[in-house]
C-alpha cells in the first residue's frame, strides 16, 4: 500500500468516526379522534377529562388504563392485514388479541375503529419456558420455576434440557383491565424494516380490553428494547411529534411522526421562518416499583413570572417507587397534585379574571378549571413547565394549556366564546402512594418532538412544527 493510499485510508476513518451513521424508521400515529363522534365539545372535553383522570388514578400501582390517544399499526408474519394497537410509553408489552379471541365485559369500551381482527399466529414459534423473555413476563421468576410449571421433567430442569417446553401462560393487568396471554415469536414488518425472532404477547381472553397495546416503556419486551437488540443500527433511541390539533377535526387527521432511531447528527436544525430548533434533556428517573415508567423531575411551573415550586414528590422518587412525574403518551391532560394544582389555578385565575368572567357552568360540562367567557382580546399568561437539569425550561404554547371554543348552550345568549385551562387537578397528595406524582399529557406535548434517549437516559424536548417534520421526513427517505 502507497503512503497516498494510507493516508487516504486515514482519513476516510476519521470522516466515519467524525461523522456516524444513524438510521431512521418513520412510522405514522394517528389519532383516535379522527374516528370517534362527539356530540358537542363539552362531551368531548367531559370524555377526555373523565380518561385522564381514570388513567392517572389507576396508573398508581399498574401500568396504564386502557386506551390511548394514539395508534401505530404493522404486519405480522406473512399475513396481509396489518395489526393496528394502542401505542403507550406507559407500559413494557407488545400484545394483541388471536383468534379465537373472547373479551369479556367489552360492551361500551373504546375499541379502535381500524383495528383488525384477531390475528392467526398458526405459524408463530412458542417462546421456550428458558428464555429471558418468559422470566420478563413472569415478573422476573427465574427459568427452573416456569419450565416445572410447564411441566417439564425434573431431571431435565436439573440438566437445563427444557428448551422445547414453552413459556407458561401469563397474566397482566392494567388500571381495569386485564388478559391471560402467551408469548410468541415472529417476524415483525414495520414499513420498511423486519424483525425476525419479535417477541408478542397473544391473548386469546381479555377483561375489557378489547385492542391490543404496542407497549413503549422500559422494559425487555417493549418495542423499543427489542428493537434495540434486533436492529442496533438504529440506536437506542425513539421520539414523537404530536401535530398540533387542538381537536380540530380536520388538524387531527394529520399523521404524527413516530421516529424510531436518529435522523440527524446535529441537535439544532432550521425550520420555518429561519427559526432554531433546540433540545433540552431532563434526566430519567429510575423507579424501583415502577420500572417501566418513563419518569423526570419537575421542580416548578411559572405562570407569567411568578414561579410556583412544586412539591418535594415530583422532584424525586422514593424507595418505594413514589413521586415524579411520568412522561405519558396515553393520558391527554396532564395531572397534578392537588396543593400544586391548586397554586397554580390560583396565580392563573388571579391574572385572567380580571377581565374575563368565571363560568362554573361550563366547568361542570367538561370536567376543566378554570372555564372563563372570554372578552374580545384574552389575555393570558404564559406557562412554562422547569425541569430539572441545566436549562431544561419548556415554555409551551397557549393552546398547550388553554383551550378556547364556541359554546352555544344558552339559546337565548347566543354563542360565546370560552377558554379553559387544560391541567387537571390529580388529587390530595396523601392518595398518591405507590406511583408517580403526576403526569405530563400527551396534551400538553403538542406541537414539540418528544425525544427518549435510552442510551443517554433522559427525555428531550424541542419546539417543532410536527406537520411540517413529517413532510420532510417522508420526503428524505424517498
Amino acid at each position: 500500500m502507497t503512503s497516498t493510499m494510507l493516508l487516504f485510508l486515514v482519513l476516510f476513518i476519521v470522516l466515519c468516526l467524525s461523522h456516524p451513521s444513524f438510521q431512521m424508521l418513520l412510522l405514522p400515529l394517528t389519532h383516535t379522534l379522527s374516528h370517534a363522534q362527539f356530540n358537542t365539545t363539552h362531551h368531548l372535553l367531559k370524555s377526555t377529562s373523565t380518561r385522564s383522570t381514570a388513567r392517572f388514578r389507576r396508573q398508581l400501582s399498574l401500568p396504564l388504563s386502557p386506551g390511548s390517544d394514539y395508534t401505530l399499526s404493522f404486519n405480522l408474519g406473512r399475513q396481509a392485514q396489518p395489526i393496528t394497537l394502542y401505542m403507550d410509553t406507559g407500559s413494557d408489552l407488545v400484545w394483541f388479541p388471536c383468534a379465537p379471541f373472547e373479551c369479556i365485559l367489552c360492551e361500551g369500551k373504546p375499541n379502535e375503529p381500524n383495528a383488525s381482527p384477531p390475528a392467526n399466529i398458526t405459524r408463530s414459534v412458542a417462546v421456550s419456558c428458558k428464555s429471558l423473555a418468559c422470566s420478563a413476563a413472569h415478573n422476573l421468576a427465574p427459568s427452573s420455576d416456569l419450565c416445572a410449571m410447564a411441566r417439564c421433567p425434573l431431571e431435565s430442569i436439573e440438566t437445563s434440557d427444557c428448551a422445547s417446553f414453552k413459556c407458561p401462560l401469563f397474566y397482566y393487568a392494567y388500571g381495569d383491565g386485564s388478559l391471560v396471554a402467551r408469548l410468541y415469536r415472529d417476524s415483525l414488518s414495520l414499513s420498511s424494516l423486519s424483525l425476525r425472532n419479535f417477541t408478542f404477547g397473544c391473548a386469546h381472553t381479555a377483561l375489557a380490553e378489547p385492542t391490543g397495546v404496542a407497549g413503549f416503556g422500559r422494559g425487555l419486551l417493549s418495542l423499543p428494547a427489542q428493537l434495540a437488540t434486533l436492529s442496533p443500527q438504529l440506536g437506542n433511541r425513539f421520539s414523537y411529534c404530536l401535530v398540533s390539533h387542538s381537536f380540530d377535526s380536520e388538524r387531527v387527521r394529520k399523521s404524527s411522526p413516530l421516529i424510531l432511531g436518529r435522523y440527524e447528527e446535529k441537535e439544532k436544525e432550521k425550520i420555518n421562518g429561519g427559526e432554531m430548533v433546540e433540545f433540552v434533556y431532563t434526566p430519567m428517573l429510575e423507579n424501583p416499583k415502577h420500572p417501566y415508567f418513563y419518569i423526570v423531575s419537575l421542580i416548578g411551573i411559572s405562570v407569567g413570572k411568578k414561579n410556583i415550586p412544586a412539591p418535594e414528590m415530583l422532584r424525586r422518587v422514593n424507595h418505594r417507587g413514589d413521586g415524579g412525574v411520568v412522561v405519558d403518551s396515553g393520558t391527554t391532560f396532564t395531572m397534578l397534585p392537588e396543593t400544586f394544582y391548586n397554586s397554580i389555578v390560583d396565580e392563573f385565575d388571579r391574572r385572567v379574571e380580571r377581565v374575563n368572567q368565571r363560568t362554573h357552568k361550563i366547568e361542570e360540562k367538561t370536567g376543566l378549571a378554570p372555564c372563563y367567557y372570554l372578552n374580545a382580546v384574552a389575555e393570558v399568561p404564559v406557562m412554562t413547565l422547569r425541569f430539572a437539569g441545566g436549562n431544561s425550561s419548556v415554555v409551551l404554547p397557549r393552546k398547550n394549556y388553554f383551550y378556547e371554543f364556541l359554546d352555544g348552550s344558552d339559546e337565548k345568549k347566543g354563542k360565546k366564546r370560552v377558554g379553559c385551562l387544560m391541567l387537571m387537578n390529580g388529587g390530595d397528595e396523601r392518595e398518591l402512594s405507590g406511583g408517580p406524582g403526576a403526569t405530563l399529557g400527551n396534551y400538553q406535548q403538542q406541537g414539540f418532538e418528544v425525544v427518549y434517549d435510552l442510551v443517554e437516559k433522559r427525555v428531550g424536548f424541542a419546539k417543532r412544527h410536527c406537520a411540517s417534520l413529517w413532510d420532510r421526513l417522508n420526503r428524505d427517505k424517498n
